[in-house]
């Protein structure tokens, strides 16, 4: 376990260089330890003496001289540390000549000291980062989540209790300009004025501590939860994946356990929006209740590991590609895009002319990105010979987490018309490093000969809506008419942020009226393919109704501006409602 990873790093930490007084958390008040935790504010913390990742001992008596304390508490995989890592080494030299001092304190025990020092050096970390050996100093603290700011006083006192800004939250960034709650509260203190928010929410990743359960119970992980994380998790939750922590090995999992349950509780992970009610589809990513109730009870029984002899094979991804070996591969541009290390990268668009001077019958495509830590999602759009637009209706491969490439059978293709161009989409999400990304797509091709049918694109579109100022429940529909007899494939609602609810609808010629997917609560960080578990067929003149619901209030977090007027645009402080389809026509090609 991680008792192991500390000694590989060949530093010894003894609890015994934790020097904790009996007040470090005592309260002015006289609050009991129940009361301390919930509210720090004006509780004072005594010295403690930590060792940092390179075996040197720190204690907050070491500043004494600097009237300002910043005390954050971090880890090294949370993915709001990773991106307020740059954020406080900022501050830290913004404010250092004013006598301000920043420390970080990793109380994770999946956190090693070969990582925590990965973490400063990745980061830029320019102040000193302490390892809290049994999460003693965030006990007694109250400490709960990684990133978390105790501010203090001359007298260290907290002050202030919280969050670093409100850019960054579990699942979304806000577009607009932060509010720096930190540094205004440093700003209030060395002006000599009382903090004007004194508290914040605090977001972010539950701290990994040392239980005191024994492991115990039948459930184990070789037995039980290993199969379960491999097939719901493991696709995105390894190395170079977009998800932060890794979930392939039972040292892996140790300490994210009450983060784990904290998504599964909330329907966060695996991702998956559509409405059980509504629809059944062969690509269903939720939990089973089984499975649910496996993980919960392994938890409260300890984590216990269990007889290696019982795990289940481990998965194999594909190296390179999880689709064939690609007859053409076509980068996304001459050059690689510069992603920055933090903030909001607007959707990013490259046109790439193949030179494809015959029509092309493709069954299989893949877009793969090249820095998957930072690439969102990939779409790769169809220009029609002689237009300068993409054709919304014709999407040649899309990528987001976990998710397959295009694999057409039985002879269906996907057409594309000699002469036409691609454009990549490119949704990229800054993880805390600065990178260059150069995605790309590869397709196989097969003879004309060969094609039965033609893979279609469909799509319900309204490109004609305003969304009013501080609307919270804005609704605009648009629908899709089959002009012929269909089936109907598959389904990918999209909005952009104040996206809030989307609905397909089937108005079938004889009058029947069915919801085949409902996502209440649309997230645009998923941009979710939902995969029929059987094919719809769609007689000529069915029409699919798509209705979506659009918040523009200040209520919505990741509302860039709720003071607009909203309307139709690429970029993702604009919006569009695009209900994609995937049809087959019943017939085939003559």
């Amino acid at each position: 376990m991680n008792r192991w990873k500390l000694a590989a790093c060949g530093l010894t930490i003894a609890l015994s260089t934790i020097s904790l007084g009996a007040d470090l958390l005592a309260a002015e008040t006289g609050a009991d330890a129940t009361d301390q935790q919930a509210t720090p504010l004006g509780t004072h913390v005594s010295d403690f003496t930590l060792d940092n990742c390179y075996g040197k001992s720190v204690s907050l008596a070491d500043f004494d001289s600097d009237p300002i304390i910043a005390i954050v508490y971090l880890g090294t995989e949370c993915p709001l540390a990773k991106l307020y890592g740059p954020r406080l080494s900022d501050i830290q030299s913004r404010y250092a000549d004013r006598g301000v001092q920043v420390i970080g304190i990793n109380s994770n025990t999946q956190d090693s000291l070969t990582e925590l020092a990965a973490y400063a050096r990745r980061y830029g970390v320019d102040f000193p980062v302490l390892k809290d050996p049994g999460n003693r100093v965030a006990d007694a603290m109250g400490a709960q989540r990684t990133p978390e700011v105790f501010l203090l006083d001359r007298d260290r006192i907290v002050r202030y209790h919280g969050r670093i800004d409100d850019q960054y939250g579990v699942g979304y960034s806000r577009e607009r300009e932060a509010k720096p709650e930190l540094t205004l509260a440093i700003d209030a203190l060395l002006a000599g004025k009382p903090v004007p928010v004194a508290a914040t929410k605090v977001v972010g990743c539950h701290i990994g501590r040392v239980k005191q359960i024994e492991p115990t119970g039948e459930v184990t992980y070789a037995k039980h939860i290993a199969k379960i994380f491999n097939d719901r998790c493991v696709s995105c939750h390894r190395d170079g994946e977009i998800a932060p922590f890794n979930l392939g090995q039972y040292d892996d999992v140790i300490g994210w356990e009450d983060t784990i349950l904290e998504v599964i509780d909330d329907n966060r992970m695996p991702p998956w929006s559509a409405d059980p009610q509504h629809g059944k589809f062969s690509n269903d990513a939720r939990l089973t209740a089984e499975e649910r109730d496996l993980i919960g009870r392994w938890v409260d029984n300890g984590m216990p590991r269990g007889d290696d002899a019982d795990l289940p094979p481990a998965p194999v991804f594909a190296d390179g590609w999880q689709m064939d070996q690609p007859e053409e591969v076509i980068a996304m541009n001459d050059q690689s895009f510069s992603v920055p290390a933090e903030g909001i990268v607007d959707y990013q668009h490259f046109v790439v002319d193949p030179k494809w001077d015959e029509d092309k019958y493709i069954v299989q495509a893949e877009a793969r990105p090249q820095r998957r830590g930072v690439v969102h999602h990939i779409l790769v759009y169809v220009i029609p010979p002689g237009s300068d637009h993409r054709d919304l209706r014709q999407v040649l491969a899309g990528y987001a987490p976990g998710s397959p490439p295009l694999d057409l059978q039985d002879g269906v293709a996907l057409k594309i018309a000699a002469g036409s161009k691609l454009l990549f989409e490119m949704h990229y999400t800054p993880n805390g490093t600065a990178q260059d990304d150069r995605s790309y797509v590869g397709v196989r091709f097969t003879e004309k000969s060969k094609v039965r049918k033609h893979l279609e694109g469909r799509i319900a579109v309204n490109t004609k809506f305003k969304i009013p100022p501080g609307d919270d429940n804005h609704t605009v529909t648009a629908d899709y008419v089959s002009r012929q007899d269909e089936q109907l494939l598959s389904l990918s609602p999209h909005m952009h942020l104040r996206g809030k609810s989307f609905r397909y609808d089937v108005e079938f010629p004889d009058g029947r009226r069915d919801t085949i997917l409902n996502v209440p609560h649309y997230d645009f960080n998923w941009q979710l393919k939902y995969v029929l578990e059987k094919p719809l067929t769609l007689p000529r003149g069915t029409k699919v109704v798509c209705t979506a619901v659009f918040d523009n209030s200040e209520e919505n977090l990741t509302n860039p501006d709720p003071s607009q007027t909203v309307r139709w645009g690429d970029q993702s402080f604009e919006e569009m409602m695009i209900g994609f389809m995937d049809t087959v026509p019943v017939a085939e090609v003559r």
